[in-house]
């Protein structure tokens, strides 16, 4: 089963996951599993709706008697989804929730995706090497699980580097006009703009602070909800010299990520981000599983998942003990120019 946002303002994640699952199923039904079987996915829409999420893995574990799911989208629905799937003792493998906590509902809810607490100091770092930042202003949704978590990693990191925050401002995760917010972070001249936020109050954020005239040189340095060609897509020029870390990039050089990219626009007439990127080794993961536990039991497939190593287009991969990725080695800073994210250099 998969849980995924497909429809709604945050269906630009949930869209690029099902596509990377996608495209990886269409590999590994080549030779199939368990002795050559087809693995097919049954697809839930949470809509965003933490509720819907719920009733999703129900539906998956109650109905169709899944082995596994893949899922959901966000933070704030594994936590609502979570503690469901590991009540009934049935694996639930999040690909995208990178809040603190999410491994910690219980011992069958694992994840593939970094979380921010590996990625943000990497970007934080460099930014105050690379540009001499000294002091910000801190913005994120607090009615967000994701944003509340990014931003409290974002705080810890700041106190810890020595970067001056001059105010921490919020929003709600639906707003649309931040103008009172961002008047005053302009009156206060910070060197940079720290955002936890998903993308489209991220890129409304973008476009109402260049808007109200705050210099293109305060540079905007966000979580992981900022990584989706979405924020190019949306925020247009208003996004260029946005900063953030993420454990993939397309312009990556080697063979594997080479291939999937290929594919991926072969398929899609797309470029995959790393939601589809992490989703689509994530497949790739739970079908070596599958496989290696020789039955579709949550028991055995919980066992096998536990001692994967696999490397794939994000690099080298293997759970640690608390069934998070063990290697934040691969993390990269990335800068948006003319709509498009390149390496920060």
């Amino acid at each position: 089963g998969a849980i995924e946002i497909l429809t709604g303002p945050n269906s630009r994640y949930g869209v690029a996951i099902k596509n990377g699952f996608d495209l990886a199923l269409d590999e590994v039904n080549k030779t199939g599993v368990l002795g050559g079987k087809k693995l097919v996915i049954q697809y839930e829409d949470t809509a965003g709706n933490k509720d819907q999420a719920v009733n999703a893995a129900r539906k998956l574990i109650g109905l169709a008697k899944v082995p596994l799911i893949l899922g959901p989208t966000l933070s704030n629905e594994m936590f609502a989804a979570g503690p469901v799937a590991n009540e009934q003792k049935v694996l639930i493998v999040g690909t995208s929730t990178t809040a603190t906590g999410i491994t910690a509902i219980g011992p069958y809810v694992f994840r593939t995706s970094l979380p921010e607490s590996d990625v943000i100091p990497v970007t934080l770092k460099a930014a105050q090497t690379k540009f001499g930042i000294k002091k910000v202003a801190v913005m994120y949704a607090n009615d967000d699980a994701f944003s509340k978590s990014g931003y409290d990693v974002f705080k810890a990191t700041l106190d810890k580097l020595g970067i001056q925050t001059l105010t921490t401002e919020t929003f709600g995760s639906k707003d649309s006009d931040f103008s009172a917010q961002l008047t005053k972070i302009k009156s206060l001249n910070p060197d940079a703009i720290v955002v936890s936020a998903l993308v489209e109050p991220a890129s409304g954020i973008l476009l109402g602070a260049r808007a109200i005239g705050i210099d293109p040189k305060v540079r905007f340095i966000g979580g992981n909800g900022f990584n989706s060609p979405k924020l190019g897509d949306i925020a247009g020029d208003a996004a260029d010299g946005t900063l953030v870390g993420s454990p993939w990039f397309i312009a990556k050089d080697d063979a594997a990520n080479t291939k999937f990219v290929a594919n991926y626009r072969a398929k899609y007439k797309d470029d995959p981000d790393q939601f589809s990127a992490q989703a689509y080794d994530t497949l790739h993961i739970v079908a070596n599983a599958i496989d290696k536990a020789g039955a579709a039991d949550s028991e055995k497939i919980k066992t096998a998942l536990q001692a994967t190593k696999y490397t794939g287009v994000m690099g080298p991969f293997s759970f640690t003990d608390n069934r998070d990725p063990a290697d934040a080695s691969g993390v990269v800073v990335i800068e948006m120019k003319g709509g498009k994210f390149q390496i920060l250099k």
